[in-house]
């Protein structure tokens, strides 16, 4: 593609609806894709995906790096009472689980905590869950309502934990280097909804997008590990936990997320310009990355579109007004899909199917973006 002409990125085709390989059922059968970077790349280059089944949290892993075989499903028991788990991943390839936890304690009141789990190399075991805790006391009622976490990996490997509280302001807890929890911060802010949105850029400075019933919220720390700044509200109704922060340009975050009012998705550009990039979305989170597409520097979005099927688009980074290039894949998913790239550069686009089988599909040519058969894994 020529980045002197405006004009569409070449499209991605069609991905076939057929699986060339489908492995037969075990005893645990996914039900939902875990939230956040639910496909990840490891620190040995190997991919890995993760689903939830009942008390289980299960894992494929490639068997070596570009794949395309994998192993698995490893079955692994989460604590009673976890919901909303979700993976962040930092720079270093560390995977940091979070969850919601609500259990009754001895006088019977109802107790929320929130828990973390880490995986640091591709295939081995999870550590051991651990509770972070509560901004409130135990006997606070405010201590039930606390919302589900969003973690995001600083550029030190530092993760922060983002928690609507029970005023619907936002608090967040870090933990320091020797491994222990900071004391909660109030980030104040007011009527937000579940599902922030949270980026990190290359220079490790953490930006947070909520949304809320007045305009969206925005948090944004000036320096790696400083304090989060309120800069200016956003004016979009954004869709609650749909939104993805992707670094398209350096140390600097464009948001993308579903518009409450439209049809479209909506990219909130660094200078706060704000441009309608269609889509179709079906509600759910979106996956961002950049690759390099025909020479040109490109975007690619994946998300369920309103049909229930892994919608995928590609634009030139920046310059999403010069159009974008949408593909169905046509085929129904549970949750949503994933994307990342490979340890060759490929993209792989990964989605949950409604027999529980996960499937993923393959960039398979250097040019264009054309993608491979689907494969259950």
């Amino acid at each position: 593609m020529d980045g002197r002409m405006r004009r569409r990125t070449k499209g991605p085709r069609r991905a076939p609806e057929s699986a060339v390989h489908e492995p037969a059922g075990g005893p645990h059968r996914a039900e939902n894709p875990v939230g956040g970077k639910w496909l990840s790349r490891g620190t040995d280059g190997r991919l890995a995906a993760f689903a939830l089944a009942p008390g289980v949290l299960l894992r494929w892993t490639e068997a070596r790096p570009g794949g395309p075989d994998w192993d698995g499903p490893e079955s692994f028991p989460v604590p009673p009472g976890l919901s909303h788990l979700s993976i962040s991943q930092g720079a270093n390839g560390y995977l940091h689980f979070l969850a919601h936890r609500t259990r009754q304690n001895a006088e019977g009141r109802t107790t929320t905590d929130l828990m973390y789990s880490m995986q640091y190399q591709s295939g081995r075991p999870l550590n051991e869950w651990r509770a972070i805790g509560n901004p409130y006391k135990a006997e606070d009622e405010r201590h039930a309502r606390l919302g589900r976490p969003t973690g995001a990996v600083d550029g030190a490997g530092t993760l922060h934990v983002f928690v609507r509280n029970a005023g619907r302001g936002l608090h967040v807890r870090h933990e320091d280097k020797d491994g222990k929890w900071r004391p909660w911060q109030d980030l104040r802010g007011s009527a937000l909804h579940e599902g922030v949105t949270v980026g990190v850029t290359s220079k490790g400075r953490i930006g947070v997008l909520g949304p809320s019933e007045k305009p969206l919220h925005h948090w944004q720390q000036a320096v790696q590990g400083g304090a989060f700044e309120r800069l200016e509200d956003k004016h979009v109704t954004m869709v609650p936990g749909t939104g993805v922060a992707l670094e398209t340009a350096e140390d600097q975050l464009t948001f993308y997320v579903a518009d409450a009012y439209s049809p479209n998705l909506l990219a909130i550009r660094p200078n706060g310009s704000i441009v309608p990039i269609g889509g179709a979305p079906g509600g759910g989170a979106l996956c961002a990355l950049r690759t390099v597409i025909d020479g040109q520097d490109c975007t690619v979005l994946v998300h369920r579109g309103v049909g229930g099927t892994p919608v995928f688009g590609a634009f030139v980074t920046n310059a999403e007004e010069w159009g974008v290039q949408w593909a169905d894949v046509g085929r129904p998913c549970l949750g949503d899909p994933a994307t990342v790239l490979d340890a060759h550069g490929r993209i792989v686009v990964a989605m949950l199917g409604t027999d529980g089988i996960p499937r993923v599909t393959r960039q398979s040519s250097e040019s264009g973006l054309t993608l491979g058969q689907w494969r259950g894994i």
